[in-house]
């Protein structure tokens, strides 16, 4: 991506750009009718909470986006460790008290509601600073009580994604969150090839379904590929297949149990590669793949990016790269009710 670059998903080399960027105990669920009421609870308002990042940019107030484009959830972004196992917003600002929790408060006040994402590209990860499955539990466990969570979002990557010992913690983690939080909606966030999860995601994938964790949302970021065919339209949908694939053959799903149970966070307008744009009219192809699949969740990153760049402007932290009227994005991924 060019500089300034959204903390998603970013190269090697742009590391330094910023701070980027879940009750079932025993068997492995089995493919059946039974799997997708459990998928149904991610459905709706929450499907479509579109992230924003208040630590970023200059980010839009959230009551002024659920103005405009009729969105009731946001996901917010980041929580990080603040160097060992406890969880900060950016690893440095309290949980509670501050700017982080009036907005979540102006949301609830508006009649929406907020997942909270934690990971990210950059930054100390939780999955890393908490030495076993029961203290990241723990940390997660702060945000979720902090306020009162019906939904979370682990956003694995980088070191955290590629450490198989930390990929099977975060997969336990979350068996432990969904055990003792009934009914939350969990979602898992990650990287992704054209054709789908990549071997640590397919990994990690399976270190869920052996460890019975019924996540509500194996979700991919379907951009900075490093090269891919057609349309990013088209090239999402092969992802997703692929996602779709490897999440049926881990839990045994029907394929219709298994598109309920996977997600897309795409990225709106140029993204970190040069050869990468997600146009409106890519958003318009994944929606109509979400609607015929019934898929668990259609996100982006990012809001702060949802709105065209001044004269001489480059994508980044404030706008997307494309010429594009206001939320233009948001309004098409509003759309979608699981």
């Amino acid at each position: 991506m060019h500089t300034p670059v959204p903390p998603r998903r970013l190269t090697a080399a742009l590391v330094g750009a910023g701070c980027l960027l879940l009750p079932l105990i025993a068997a492995v669920p089995q493919a059946g009718a039974a799997d997708v009421p459990q998928a149904a609870a991610a459905s709706g308002a929450m499907a479509v909470a579109p992230y924003e990042y208040l630590g970023w940019g200059n980010p839009q107030k959230p009551t002024d986006v659920m103005a405009a484009t009729g969105v009731k959830w946001f996901t917010l972004a980041f929580i990080l460790s603040d160097g060992g196992c406890n969880p900060k917003w950016d690893g440095s600002r309290a949980l509670t008290g501050g700017s982080d929790e009036s907005a979540i408060k102006s949301i609830r006040g508006a009649g929406g509601d907020v997942v909270v994402s934690v990971g990210g590209w950059s930054g100390n990860k939780l999955g890393e600073k908490c030495s076993s499955a029961s203290a990241l539990a723990g940390a997660y466990q702060k945000v979720i009580n902090a306020y009162h969570l019906k939904a979370l979002d682990i956003d694995i990557e980088d070191t955290e994604f590629s450490n198989a010992t930390v990929r099977q913690r975060v997969v336990s983690a979350l068996k432990i969150v969904k055990t003792n939080n009934p009914g939350i909606v969990t979602y898992v966030t990650m990287g992704t090839t054209p054709n789908g999860p990549d071997a640590n995601g397919k990994d990690l994938i399976k270190k869920g379904a052996a460890a019975g964790l019924a996540n509500d949302g194996w979700t991919i970021m379907p951009f900075d590929f490093g090269g891919h065919n057609g349309t990013m339209g088209s090239a999402t949908e092969s992802a997703l297949e692929g996602l779709k694939a490897a999440v049926k053959s881990a839990y045994g799903y029907s394929d219709d149990a298994a598109y309920r149970r996977i997600g897309v966070s795409s990225m709106n307008g140029k993204t970190d590669e040069s050869d990468e744009t997600v146009t409106t009219g890519d958003f318009q192809t994944i929606l109509g793949y979400a609607k015929q699949h019934h898929m668990a969740r259609f996100t982006f990153w990012a809001v702060n990016r949802d709105r065209q760049c001044g004269s001489g402007g480059d994508a980044g932290s404030s706008c997307s790269g494309v010429g594009q009227s206001p939320y233009a994005f948001t309004k098409i991924v509003s759309q979608y009710a699981g």
